[in-house]
C-alpha cells in the first residue's frame, strides 16, 4: 500500500495528470459550446483543442525544471521528450488524420455504387500547431500553479 501512497505524493506526476485531465475537460466544454452537444468521448479521445499530449508533457517538463533546476539533466531529458511528443502530435499524427479524411471520402464514393461494410476511419487524430501550442501553454501554467 505504501507504493500507491508514494506515487500519489509525486508532485511531478500529479502536475502531468492534472494537465492532461484539464485539457481533456476543456475539449468536452468546447464541444458543448461549438456543437451544442455533450460528447463524453471527447474526454478520452485524441485530437482537438487543446492538445492534452502537449499539455501533459509540458506540464511534466516544466514541473521537472521547477523541482530540479533548468540546467538539470532531468529537465533536459524531459524537454526533449516533450518536444518530440509535440512534433509528433502536430506532424505525423496530423498527416494521418488528413489521410483518414481522404480515405473516408473514397469509402463514401464507393458506397454510392457498391455497398461495402468498411467503417469510417477516425479523422481527428493529430493537432494543428495552435492546438499543440495551447496544450503546451496550459501545461506550463498548471505546473507553475501546482509546484
Amino acid at each position: 500500500m505504501s507504493y500507491f501512497n508514494e506515487v500519489f505524493k509525486n508532485e511531478i506526476l500529479n502536475v502531468s495528470l492534472t494537465s492532461w485531465f484539464i485539457a481533456q475537460g476543456i475539449k468536452v466544454i468546447l464541444t458543448i459550446l461549438t456543437k451544442k452537444k455533450f460528447d463524453l468521448y471527447r474526454f478520452v479521445g485524441s485530437g482537438g483543442m487543446p492538445s492534452s499530449h502537449s499539455s501533459m508533457v509540458m506540464g511534466l517538463s516544466t514541473a521537472v525544471g521547477l523541482k530540479t533546476g533548468w540546467s538539470s539533466v532531468a529537465y533536459g531529458i524531459s524537454l526533449v521528450f516533450a518536444l518530440i511528443i509535440m512534433y509528433d502530435a502536430s506532424g505525423v499524427r496530423r498527416a494521418v488524420g488528413k489521410q483518414a479524411i481522404i480515405l473516408n471520402k473514397i469509402l463514401e464514393d464507393k458506397h454510392r455504387h457498391i455497398p461495402i461494410g468498411e467503417r469510417r476511419l477516425k479523422e481527428l487524430i493529430g493537432h494543428t500547431p495552435v492546438e499543440v501550442f495551447a496544450g503546451a501553454l496550459l501545461g506550463i501554467i498548471i505546473a507553475n500553479l501546482m509546484i
